[in-house]
């Protein structure tokens, strides 16, 4: 860890007493330094900067664009320090839109913001009102990026399922954070939760969506906003699925959530568990600690009583997949502690960023949990 944060933490805290979130964060991506990490060899490590993914490269759009949130020029972009750049020559696919499907670009506006989100209809017709899962990006992604790495465009056409990805916009989050770790955007009728409740109600005015199964998932920052959006509406969203994300209320500002994304240890803050919960978290994550994982699932809490585990191996990485039954006050919640696996989507598209092909296929255990489908 570099021997300046003492110093540079201090001014830290001083922007976000000024409420200059967007600053602060900018200073300590800016100031912490460090070498490439080899997830394949290294243990983790403390976290290396704010901002939780490095920069994804864009994919092609698809049909109905609508301009983007223009980024603000004088606010300058921090890359990781030791962040990998693309080999020379190389493009990311296009996303390939089956015919008869559609991958639309629309924009939500209401009392809380605004914000473009992409949706994937699939091209079999509905014969009811479909399910409706909402994606959320980590830093530095977009919704094109997230939709190729999971690949759950892919899945949505498989089942018949609408495909949501609301993108952040560079005005709201200079890495295009969600801002899980604001109390502004952590409770109801509010900040980022009432704009991503806002697209759900848009979509479902304009598509048959059936209510009773409308589900968020998102990785890293994209998962403690999912976290979030599960506490302050679990009346719209009946399950959620966290990949290498933090719990909700684990963090109430920078410093805070720089701490727990380190550590892993929680300081008093996150709530009671109010929907279905499946949370994924690689072993050799060294961004978002693999204790914040266990946090969400409520494993230490839960017991031996209440949980079930299941060893195995799949698509070349072994796992750990621990059940806690439901009870009155809390509903089922399911955790994949998969080893080998660094700070990227399970089994996802490695032509998108963060995403891992190898080992058990996170979209489609998602999908499965949701539906409520025995493994």
């Amino acid at each position: 860890m570099p021997r300046s944060i003492p110093s540079f933490m201090d001014e830290a805290r001083s922007l976000v007493a000024a409420n200059r979130l967007l600053d602060a964060t900018a200073l300590i991506q800016a100031r912490l330094g460090g070498s490439p990490i080899d997830t394949a060899t290294a243990s983790p490590q403390p976290f290396q900067g704010p901002t939780i993914e490095l920069r994804a490269e864009r994919v092609g759009r698809g049909q109905q664009e609508a301009p983007t949130d223009a980024p603000p020029p004088s606010r300058p972009r921090f890359p990781r320090p030791g962040a990998a750049t693309p080999r020379p020559g190389f493009h990311r696919p296009t996303l390939v839109v089956p015919a008869g499907a559609e991958f639309l670009r629309l924009r939500h506006e209401g009392h809380a913001g605004a914000r473009s989100y992409r949706l994937y209809v699939p091209s079999t017709l509905a014969s009811g009102p479909r399910p409706l899962i909402v994606m959320l990006h980590g830093c530095t992604q977009d919704p094109e990026d997230f939709a190729l790495g999971t690949r759950m465009n892919q899945l949505a056409e498989e089942r018949n399922v609408l495909a949501a990805y609301p993108e952040q916009g560079r005005a709201a989050n200079a890495s295009l954070c969600w801002n899980w770790f604001e109390p502004a955007h952590q409770r109801r009728d509010a900040g980022e939760p009432a704009i991503l409740a806002g697209i759900v109600e848009d979509i479902a005015r304009s598509h048959s969506v059936d209510r009773t199964r409308i589900f968020v998932a998102g990785l890293s920052a994209g998962g403690a906003m999912a976290a979030v959006l599960g506490a302050t509406y679990p009346d719209v969203f009946a399950g959620i699925g966290i990949h290498s994300g933090l719990p909700y209320g684990s963090a109430t500002n920078v410093a805070s959530a720089l701490s727990v994304m380190r550590s892993g240890r929680q300081s008093g803050g996150g709530s009671r568990r109010r929907v279905r919960t499946i949370v994924f978290h690689g072993a050799r994550d060294t961004t978002v600690h693999p204790a914040n994982g266990e946090c969400l699932a409520g494993l230490e809490q839960a017991g031996r009583n209440r949980t079930t585990t299941q060893s195995g191996s799949v698509n070349g990485r072994d796992y750990i997949r621990s059940v806690v039954a439901a009870t009155h006050e809390e509903p089922g919640v399911e955790h994949w502690r998969v080893e080998g696996l660094g700070h990227a989507w399970s089994g996802g598209d490695a032509n998108g960023s963060y995403a891992d092909p190898a080992g058990p296929d996170a979209s489609r255990e998602m999908l499965r949990f949701f539906m409520n489908e025995l493994q």
